[in-house]
Order: structure tokens, then sequence, then C-alpha cells
């Protein structure tokens, strides 16, 4: 079990509690940690909902296979598609945090030329084939932990606040539950990556008991160490009243540690970032790259592997020129977009133990009070809270995601020939899996970790 967790607290990643700190901080009117215990409150509801499908289907282990198996395949393609979404803008996110701090630590260079000189970096790793920046993302982590208990222990020694006002940041005021809802639609992002501890299913000891479990407590603990960091660091800046918004961590960890606790801290996120956008890029081209080979988008570009490299050019430079969009957009704009995807995906978990359980196989003889409570009730609130959340986020957001939703639409109903054949499958494949036997075998679409710094 606490291999388990620490795998699932690795994915999630503590350091993602600053990717949104400033911008939650700003919606919320300085309640971040309140934002964090609801957000936290919605996430556990849908960990009970991947518990729950993980005892009927231990082999699955994503919001796509658990549709597909409980709705079919439309709708379990349609739910890929919509996470498909997360994948794509999740190297551009990586780029702009990247951009981000290492502006505030050179403000001579342009955000957006950092951004481009870490996509293009980025991009010739990956072309190339090169792993070596994913193997030292334990070590990365390790040193991120080193630097979260320095932050907090120095920030009970520089706290400004008085013992009758240190839990302030907790007690929103009247009519602002609203600002909190907003604030947690975005600190959403902070947990994804929870999920994927149902991927070591297969691999796990008697895994309809012990995988359920270690999602619920690398959940609880992980938000557990979002809140606390989030608290303290209300403690040290009360006023939140900083620079840049986007680079409030840099702020932040100078105010606590000056200069050098500040710079570590920047190097080691950007390190993390330049890893996190190396495997999500990777990741994402091979969806395209399966897609491409299926015939679903043109062959020529997207289907086929560099013939000295075994990699998905075509579709490496398709994420690369969506990850421009990291010149232009602002943190909060690219956030939301990704948090689209995660909380369309987490209704559907909630939905599927449901329908699986109460309606479907996984139906007893007789469905009683605990089934009714656990298959029912406990899914049922966790589908209605990720639905407010969801439409917590902004215009822009959904304008974004229906479009993406309706050229999904398209692209299965010219698949299916007008939704008469099953639709293609998506693959849940393992990180580092060779793309050159994959040109040979049956075609499928891989999913990639959601592993990162960011959440």
């Amino acid at each position: 079990m606490p291999a388990i967790v620490l795998f699932g607290l690795t994915y999630m990643s503590p350091v993602a509690v600053f990717t949104t700190y400033g911008i939650v901080n700003d919606e919320t009117a300085g309640h971040l940690p309140a934002a964090y215990v609801l957000a936290l409150g919605v996430m556990l509801l849908t960990a009970h909902s991947y518990g729950r499908m993980v005892r009927s289907f231990p082999a699955a282990g994503s919001a796509y296979k658990y549709s597909q198996r409980v709705f079919g395949g439309h709708v379990g393609f349609l739910t890929g598609w919509t996470l498909m979404l997360d994948y794509l803008f999740l190297p551009m996110v990586s780029f702009l945090l990247a951009g981000i701090y290492l502006h505030a630590q050179f403000p001579g260079v342009p955000q957006g030329v950092w951004s481009v000189l870490v996509l293009l970096l980025v991009l010739v790793f990956n072309v190339l084939g090169v792993k070596f920046v994913s193997k030292i993302t334990a070590i990365i982590m390790g040193i991120t932990a080193v630097l979260l208990v320095a932050f907090v222990v120095l920030s009970g020694v520089k706290s400004e606040v008085s013992a009758g006002q240190a839990f302030q940041s907790f007690i929103p005021e009247s009519g602002q539950w609203s600002l909190l809802a907003g604030g947690a639609a975005i600190l959403a992002l902070s947990f994804l990556g929870f999920d994927a501890v149902s991927t070591l299913a297969e691999e796990s000891h008697n895994p309809r008991k012990t995988i359920p479990l270690g999602i619920i407590l690398t959940t609880a603990i992980g938000g557990g160490l979002f809140i606390l960091v989030a608290w303290v660091g209300s403690l040290v800046r009360p006023d939140n009243n900083f620079t840049n918004p986007d680079s409030a961590g840099a702020e932040l960890m100078e105010t606590v540690g000056g200069s050098a606790l500040s710079g570590a801290f920047t190097a080691v996120y950007v390190l993390g970032c330049i890893g996190s956008a190396m495997v999500s890029q990777a990741s994402v081209s091979r969806i395209i790259f399966s897609m491409g080979r299926d015939g679903l988008l043109p062959t020529k570009v997207f289907g086929r592997l560099h013939p000295k490299f075994g990699t998905p050019v075509g579709a490496l430079i398709a994420v690369s020129v969506v990850a421009l969009l990291s010149t232009v957009l602002t943190l909060d704009q690219a956030v939301v977009m990704i948090n689209f995807g995660a909380l369309a995906a987490f209704s559907m978990v909630n939905l599927s133990v449901i329908k699986h359980y109460l309606f479907g196989k996984g139906r007893g003889r007789t469905v009683g009070a605990r089934s009714l409570l656990v298959n029912g009730l406990l899914p049922g609130l966790g589908f209605a809270s990720t639905v407010w959340l969801w439409t917590s986020l902004t215009g822009e957001t959904f304008v974004v995601g229906l479009l993406w939703m309706a050229a999904g639409i398209v692209l299965l109903a010219i698949s299916t020939r007008f939704f008469t054949r099953q639709p293609p499958e998506f693959h849940m494949g393992a990180e580092g899996e060779d793309l050159t036997a994959l040109e040979t075998e049956t075609p499928t679409v891989s999913r990639p970790h959601e592993g990162s710094p960011l959440g």
C-alpha cells in the first residue's frame, strides 16, 4: 500500500500548489485554502467512484475505459476525445509555466522567448527519442519535497498573522461561494493524476481492495498537503499582493527564504516543467500517430514514423504548434481549458458507477440501503459537484471545449459511417511503449500519463 500511495503522490506532485497559487488567491479574494478544501471534497467523491469501478474492472484504469464498458463504444470514444483536449494542452501549460518562472528570474528576456526556447528543446529531445528527462523525475520530486519542508518550517517562523486571524483564509464571507467554486474548478488541475493509481491494478496484489484504498489515500494526502502549503503561505503573505500572480510561487519563496530559496525553487520547478512537457508531448503524439495510422487523421502527415529515429515527427510538430499558444494565452486561460476535459471525464466516472451498479451488470439481485448509498448517493453527489465546478469555468473555456466535442462527434460519425459501426478504440498504453512496434500492430490510441509538477 505505501508504494501505491507514493506512486500516486508522485504523479500529483505537491509542488502543483504553486502552479495556480496567485491566480486562485485572486479568484477567491484570499481564500485559497478554503477553495482547496472544497476541491478536495469533490475529488474524494470522484476518487470513491474510481475505486468502485476498479472493483469491477481491475484492468481498465481510466475514465475512457469505464465509460466505454458501461455506456458503450460511442460514449467511450467521446469521453476519450474530450480527455484528449487536456493532453493536447498539457505541454502548452508546461511551456507557459517555464516561461513565466524563467522570466521572473531573468526579466531581461521576455516570457514568450523563454517559452519558445523550452518548446524547441523539448521538441528536439522527443524527435531524437531522448528519455533521460523522465528518468530524473524522481530526483526532482525528492528535491521538491525538501524545498516544501523548508518552506513550511520557515513560513511558521516568519508568520505575520495573529492567532485570532490564522484561519481566516478558511472562512469565506457571505456571497463568496461562487468565488470558491470558480477557484476550486481551477484547482482541479492540482489533483490530475490521482486516477493514475488505477493503472497499477494489474500489478498489485488483491487490486479490488488495495487500489480503491490507494486512490482515496492518494487524494486525501495530496489534498492535505495542498491545503497545508496554501495555509502557511497565507500566514506569510496574508495580503496576497503579488507583483505577478502567475509567478506568485517564486515571490512567496523569496519572502520566506530569500533569493536562495526562490532561485532553487525556480530551477527545480522549470526542470519539472521540462520533464512534464517532454512526457506529455511524447504521449499525446502517440494518440495523434495512432489516429493517423488508423486513417482518422491524414496518414501521410500523422501516421508515419521518422525512418531514422522511429518517432512521430509530424505529430510532435503538430503538438508543438498548438503549444505556441503559450506565447499569447494567460495561465488562467490555459489551466481552465485543461480542466474542461478533466471535469467532464470525472463526471462520466461518477455516472458509470450509478449505471453499472444500480442498472447494469454490476447490479445484484436486490439493491439494499448500503448499495444505494455507496453506488447511488455518493457517486450522485460526485457527479453533481463535478458538474457544478465544470459550469464554474469561464465562457471562453466552454466555447473551446464544446467546439472540440463537436469535432469529435463529426469524426466519430465519419469513422463509424454515421454510427452504424463500432468506433476505433483508445488503447491505454504504458509509458515508454515502442512506437515502431505500434506501427505494425492493431491500430490503437495511447493515453498519456498525467504525472507532472503541474498536477
